[in-house]
Parts: structure tokens; C-alpha cells; sequence
């Protein structure tokens, strides 16, 4: 007897497994149950499993019957003519819906050219199984895998027109492409996203060659003159809010310009950029930790309500500052209400991002990589007809990663180019290679998309042919300057007083063990002297019992709390150290600090 499941729970035993499948599916194709039920028999485990519940990720196929799709050219003319929807295929029991139970049971053809009478379904095409983000790359079959894999997370990562109705949304962070195209060479999707709204990268004119040394390394070289013209330039838009908040004891925010004598008061010179209201007016240019909203917040919890200290020495500045290594134009601002009723301001920032030395680009084949030098344009190389490269790839990346992908995409892209019209080529229905070699024949040039190159320092021809088309590259979200970071002396945290963490809380870069190798190596000692010692201190030790003492600054003594002895030492140390032990205390360890005589 065989178990049977209706979504994990048992209901009963069977001795026909395979007449109730028939049945179950049948009575699906029909419409007298839901599209939405799936069955399978598993005869490893001797189960039937039928399931109703939600989670599970359903594909739609095509159903075979004798070896012939149910799938008819007069379905596909009248869904072209609309005389036809996908619901009705499904109601119909042409194509149906499985989870991945029910494709243990399923035997499914990749074409139909494939069909043989064993199959039972027939895939609607092979395309189907990427990803949205992986059906933007076109000739991704020529690719190793994890180039494509590479390529589809990077889309995600450019930079483009994310939505249309920027001007209207307030996003924390937003990046927006100024001159964004679509793809030249495209691929089926393009069309289906209507993409021409949302492109996320350029066109540009890719020579394959070394230069200099300054593209080792999946570096680029980029044309100084096209970044001049716009090339990849983008802004940077980030929103800034500040709520006038209301407190207990009928206390509430004050949103204006502080006035001196309050805690925190940083001068005049603060708020130049404020009008009356206290909030910065638009096109207002700011450079970072410069007051956007000047605010003042009353303090709180200090003793029973009826105590308040009142004046001016109850109020602590609460401005809202331009993030630490960021600065900008105030685009837009909005005034509106929070859910609580009360005041919020919110200012929009843009800042302009041109590409630098150190900003990430990559192909939609996986080739990333950052620009190593921009150079001029009239020392670039250029080809017999004047052509300047936008970008100078590294051949170095080719081989190893097998990207010929790309390779045919830069061929397409010249075609395309020449010839004045977009191609497309989605995976599994590429574009043939000889086709494109005979239209560049065609229009006068190499058939391998080679040409003679010149350098532009010297003039003197390149021996070698270069390899030289039309790509679509992307700008990625990774910026230089939204990255770069240092700092001398700064802010600590109240903890463990070293230095505090991150870039907008101006922290410190952090030296671990391998560093200290580095510096080891190196023979500079001193520096790593210098470097670990962020939160060098002095701490009182008692010489008897080896715990921290006090001291006691009022009656000028020194003495231990625990054995109350009057021999006390000052130890250096790390206050991390010093932290240690009080956490060991706390798990009643006695961590007893032998000190030597002085």
C-alpha cells in the first residue's frame, strides 16, 4: 500500500498510485479543480504527495500528449490577435503550472525539434531559465558560468534611471545616471521591460589592448576628453529629515536658529548659510558637517518633572548636519507632517560624481574592473579612420575567464553601429558569428573586427592588429569618493576609549594581525608602537591584592577598595586590558596583576 500526503498530513493509503495521479491531473487540465494543486509520486520513498499550500515556486510548461505539444500555431495567431490571453492556454489545459514535486514526474523537452513520445512537456523556451537580471546579457551561453552569474549581480549594482517620478520621491540614497542610453546589442527583455525608461549604462567604443601598464589588473584606461563631454557622469542625491518633536511636560522641539548660550552652541559662523526659519534654502551650496536644519531640543530625565532647570541651560543643539566626508547642493526640500501630527522637514542633496581614478565599470559579462588613468584624448591611440576609444580593457582578462561573450558582443556592437539599427541576441538565440563577420566585410572593414591602431604620443603605427567595438559598460554604485577615508585624531567610543568606527563617525582604520605582520616585515617599529596604542592609559594598582585601586583626587590618596592598602602604582596599559578584567570580575575571576618594583 502506498502512503498518500496532502500537504505533509497523512490521509490515507492506496494501492493505485498512479490511477490517482491520472486522475488528479486530468481532473486539473479539465478546470474542475484548482490549476494551483500539484502531485507527484516519489517511488524511492513509496509516497504520493499532493499540494495546495503557498510558498512554492510554480514554472509554467507546455503539456505533450503522443509526442505533439498541445501548444498550436492557432493559439499562437490568436493570442497575437488578441483574441486570446495566457489565462485561457491555462484554462484550456495547454500549458500548465509545476512546482518542483511534480518535475520529479515530469520528463520535458528543451525544443521541439527534441520531442519524442516519452516526453510529457515541452519548455516554452530554453531562455526561460534565467533570471530577470541574467536575460539582460545577451550571448550569455559563450560565457563561463560564473561570469554570467557575476555579470547578472552587477546589473543590479549600476548606475541608471531607477524610476521616473524622481522629482516626487524622497529614497535615503539615491544614484541617477545623467546621460543614461539603452543597449545597442539588446536582448529580449529590453522590449518586455519597455527598458528604454529605466537604461542603466553607455555605449562606448572599447579597444582591447595594453597600455602603458596602467590597465593591469582589470584596471581601465578611460578617454579624459569623453568624461569632459558627460561620459558616465551621475548625481549622487541623499535625503536629510529632522522632526520637531513634542515631550512630556508640554516641551517640544524649537526649528530655527539656536541662539548662543545653549549646550553644544558651535558659534555664529555655524549658520551662515540659514535663513530666518532655520532650514537651508534650495541651490544652496554645502560643504560636510555644515548645518542643513538648525534645531534645538529641550534636555530631558533630569531629576522629578517639577525640578526642570529652565532658561537657556536647558536646551541642547540638535541641528542637522551634512553627513562627515559628503557635501552637495540642497536640491529640494519638503515640508510635511509625520504620523504623530508634528513638523518634518526633509532636505534632498545632490552632488555631481564624475568618474575618477578608483570608480568601478563593468561589461554585462562579468568584467569589472577600475579606471587606472584617464589620459587625454589626443594622447590616445586612434585608428585609421580618427576612431578614439572610449575605454582601454586589459586582453589579460580574456582567457582565463573565457568571457567570449563579450568578445561577440563588441563584433555585434560594431555591426550595429555601422549599420544604424539595435540587434538583439538573448541567450540560446544568438546572432551568428558569420553573419556579423560578412556585414563588416560589407562595409569595409576587417571581417575579425581588427583594425591598424596608431599611438597617439608618437604616431607610429601599432604592429599588431587591435581589437576594437562597441560595448555597453555600467557605472557601478562603488564610488571612490563615497569610499575614501582617513583620520588622525578624532572621536573615541565611551567603552573601551579607542578610537570610534566607520566613515560618518569620522572613525579610525582598524590594524589587525596581518598588518602587524606588514609592519614587522617591514622593520618599523615604531609605527606599530604608535599604532597600538589608541587607548593607551594610566591605571592604579594596588601591590598587594594586583587590583585596580583608587584614587582619590579630593583627598589626594591613593588606596586599595578590597585589601585597603596604601601600596599603589601607576600601570600603563591598554584600557581594552583594563576592561578584561572587569569583565572577569563580574564572572568572579580574580585576575591579580603581579607589579614589579619600580
Amino acid at each position: 500500500m502506498t502512503d498518500v500526503f496532502l500537504d505533509g498530513e497523512f490521509i490515507g493509503l492506496t494501492e493505485k498510485p498512479d490511477e490517482i495521479i491520472k486522475t488528479v491531473k486530468e481532473k486539473r487540465r479539465e478546470g474542475q479543480i484548482s490549476d494551483q494543486i500539484n502531485i507527484a509520486y516519489l517511488q524511492y520513498l513509496d509516497v504520493v504527495r499532493i499540494l495546495t499550500d503557498s510558498g512554492r515556486t510554480r514554472r509554467p510548461l507546455i503539456i505533450v500528449e503522443n509526442g505533439k505539444p498541445k501548444l498550436t500555431k492557432q493559439h499562437l495567431e490568436k493570442i497575437e490577435q488578441r483574441k486570446m490571453t495566457w489565462s485561457d492556454l491555462i484554462k484550456e489545459g495547454v500549458i500548465e503550472f509545476l512546482d518542483a514535486e511534480e518535475e520529479e514526474n515530469a520528463y520535458v523537452a528543451l525544443r521541439p525539434e527534441n520531442l519524442t513520445e516519452e516526453h510529457t512537456h515541452l519548455e516554452l523556451d530554453p531562455t526561460v531559465i534565467l533570471g530577470l537580471s541574467t536575460s539582460f546579457l545577451p550571448y550569455p551561453e559563450f560565457d563561463r558560468g560564473d561570469r554570467v552569474n557575476f555579470g547578472s549581480k552587477m546589473m543590479g549594482q549600476s548606475i541608471g534611471v531607477y524610476s521616473l517620478n524622481l522629482p516626487m520621491r524622497i529614497d535615503t540614497k539615491a544614484n541617477i545616471l545623467v546621460y543614461s542610453q539603452v543597449p545597442i546589442v539588446k536582448t529580449h527583455i529590453n522590449e518586455v521591460l519597455k527598458d528604454e525608461n529605466h537604461s542603466g549604462g553607455k555605449n562606448v567604443v572599447v579597444a582591447i589592448m595594453s597600455f602603458e601598464g596602467y590597465n593591469m589588473d582589470d584596471a581601465i584606461i578611460m578617454n579624459k576628453s569623453s568624461i569632459e563631454r558627460g561620459l558616465f557622469w551621475s548625481y549622487l542625491f541623499r535625503t536629510y529629515e529632522a522632526e520637531k518633536k513634542r515631550y512630556m511636560g508640554g516641551q517640544e522641539d524649537v526649528i530655527g536658529i539656536p541662539e548662543p548660550g545653549i549646550r553644544g552652541y558651535p558659534g555664529e559662523d555655524a549658520y551662515k548659510h540659514l535663513p530666518e526659519d532655520g532650514i537651508v534654502n534650495p541651490e544652496t551650496e554645502l560643504k560636510e558637517d555644515e548645518v542643513l536644519i538648525g534645531k534645538v531640543s529641550p534636555l530631558r530625565f533630569l531629576g522629578s518633572l517639577d525640578q526642570f532647570i529652565t532658561g537657556l541651560e536647558n536646551i541642547r543643539e540638535t541641528s542637522v548636519k551634512l553627513r562627515h566626508g559628503e557635501g552637495g547642493i540642497v536640491d529640494r526640500i519638503f515640508i510635511t507632517e509625520s504620523n504623530d501630527g508634528n513638523k518634518l522637514i526633509k532636505v534632498v542633496m545632490r552632488d555631481l560624481k564624475r568618474p575618477e581614478i578608483g570608480d568601478k565599470f563593468a561589461s554585462r559579462h562579468g568584467q569589472k574592473g577600475v579606471i587606472g588613468l584617464i589620459i587625454p584624448q589626443e594622447d590616445m591611440p586612434f585608428t585609421e579612420d580618427g576612431t578614439i576609444p572610449d575605454v582601454i580593457f586589459n586582453p589579460h582578462g580574456i582567457p582565463s575567464r573565457m568571457t567570449i561573450g563579450q568578445l561577440l558582443e563588441m563584433l555585434a556592437g560594431k555591426v550595429s553601429a555601422l549599420e544604424g539599427k539595435r540587434l538583439s541576441s538573448p541567450a540560446f538565440h544568438p546572432i551568428p558569428e558569420s553573419e556579423l563577420r560578412k556585414t563588416l566585410e560589407k562595409d569595409g572593414f576587417k571581417n575579425d573586427g581588427k583594425e591598424t591602431m596608431y599611438d597617439g604620443q608618437t604616431g607610429k603605427h601599432y604592429s599588431g592588429q587591435i581589437f576594437i567595438g562597441n560595448a555597453f559598460y555600467q557605472k557601478l554604485d562603488h564610488l571612490v569618493s563615497n569610499k575614501i577615508h582617513a583620520r588622525s585624531r578624532g572621536p573615541v567610543t565611551l567603552l573601551t576609549k579607542q578610537p570610534t568606527e566607520g566613515k560618518s563617525k569620522k572613525g579610525g582604520l582598524r590594524l589587525g594581525e596581518m598588518e602587524k605582520d606588514c609592519l614587522i616585515a617591514q622593520g618599523a617599529a615604531l609605527v606599530l608602537k604608535e599604532r597600538f596604542d589608541s587607548d593607551k592609559t594610566k591605571v592604579p594598582i594596588c601591590k598587594d591584592c594586583g587590583l585596580v585601586a583608587i584614587n582619590d583626587r579630593t583627598k589626594n590618596r591613593k588606596y586599595c577598595p578590597v585589601c585597603g592598602g596604601s601600596k599603589v602604582v601607576d600601570v600603563e596599559m591598554s584600557y581594552a586590558f583594563k576592561l578584561l578584567t572587569d569583565e572577569m570580575k563580574s564572572m568572579l575571576i580574580y585576575p591579580k596583576l603581579i607589579v614589579k618594583e619600580e
